[in-house]
């Protein structure tokens, strides 16, 4: 399958069974999907977070008092 070129920064393709892989342009795979759409969205999120920087993310505990 041919690579297409999204954003002058990274590729998508279509893969043999149907799922579609980006990778950046040095050749290294990023994110597999099921569609395009995603994939495309997925890698941009990723990519903008590899530049700017992830949110820290919250855990959060929780008790449940009682018995079960």
């Amino acid at each position: 399958m041919e690579k297409k070129l999204i954003d002058d920064c990274f590729y998508v393709e279509l893969k043999k069974w149907g799922t579609w892989d980006s990778y950046n342009k040095e050749g290294k795979c990023l994110i597999t999907s099921l569609t395009e759409e995603n994939c495309i969205a997925a890698t941009r999120f990723y990519l903008k977070g590899l530049q700017e920087g992830f949110e820290d993310t919250k855990s959060h505990q929780g008790t449940v008092d009682g018995k079960l």
